[in-house]
């Protein structure tokens, strides 16, 4: 074998070998997310996290339930669509091991219509749709009563339930339905309370077409989530420097102008 083919050889092997070891290194993290926003706010980290080695598979779901319940069989590795007073009433009900990890962002809530164009405007014994999930039908509730539509006594407003209105001057009734079916039954009730994911693909845009909505108070911040045992673990820590980072902010409040607010 002539030198110049040894050279070229061990040049090949050796170039092999570094591609085998960066395969190797990379490390995957599987994350289950609602479309908008979230998705779309992990595909603009997916890149910044390929630079890091970490390959970031996202894989959607549509609805609130079978998220935790995939992070809780091994699934995935983490999500990203819920609340903390969602994910601990989760919990309880489902005995699980799940803990956040970070705070992200505000999707403040909103109380929609396309018959009315304000509050002043419901009509006595008017319809309104709400989330039927324990935290979001209380938060709805809560909303309301903050704006004087009702008054709730209920040991845990957050919790409250349409049981739990003590006076309702307005006869309002309520129509509890899964979130995800809120923007389809506009034309049918009178106003709907829709989380702002939901708002967004239905092409709502919660400060120009919300009745009331939540401020920037809310304490309803959509968060990283994972097993309790996974907590701690390098690459999780990774992904949380890349998501808080500064150009990650500016490219919600560029995307949502303001219907996603971050938190970090």
């Amino acid at each position: 074998m002539s030198r110049k083919l040894s050279i070229l050889l061990l040049v090949v092997s050796l170039l092999f070998a570094g591609a085998v070891g960066t395969l190797a290194a990379e490390q995957v993290l599987k994350i289950g997310a609602t479309p908008v926003p979230h998705a779309e706010i992990l595909e603009f980290i997916k890149p910044l996290l390929a630079a890091r080695g970490i390959k970031l598979e996202i894989i959607e779901f549509t609805d609130y339930v079978t998220p935790n319940l995939a992070l809780a069989d091994g699934s995935i590795d983490l999500n990203f669509f819920q609340h903390t007073p969602y994910l601990n009433q989760f919990k309880a009900d489902h005995n699980l091991e799940l803990v956040s990890v970070l705070k992200v962002h505000v999707e403040p809530f909103g109380l929609y219509s396309t018959k009315i164009n304000s509050l002043e405007q419901l009509a006595e014994g008017a319809t309104i749709a709400l989330p039927n999930d324990p935290s979001n039908e209380g938060r709805a509730l809560l909303l309301l009563a903050n704006h004087g539509l009702i008054e709730l006594t209920a040991e845990d407003e957050l919790k409250a339930t349409p049981l739990d209105i003590t006076k309702n001057p307005k006869k309002l009734r309520f129509k509890e339905l899964e979130a995800a079916q809120l923007p389809r039954v506009l034309p049918d009730v009178s106003a709907a309370f829709i989380n702002t994911n939901y708002a967004l693909e239905a092409g709502l845009n919660p400060l120009a077409d919300a009745l009331i909505i939540e401020g920037n108070e809310s304490p309803y911040a959509n968060i990283l989530v994972v097993r309790a045992e996974d907590q701690e673990r390098p690459v999780l820590q990774e992904l949380i420097t890349v998501i808080t980072g500064d150009n990650v902010r500016q490219f919600i409040l560029d995307k949502y102008q303001g219907a996603v607010v971050p938190v970090f």
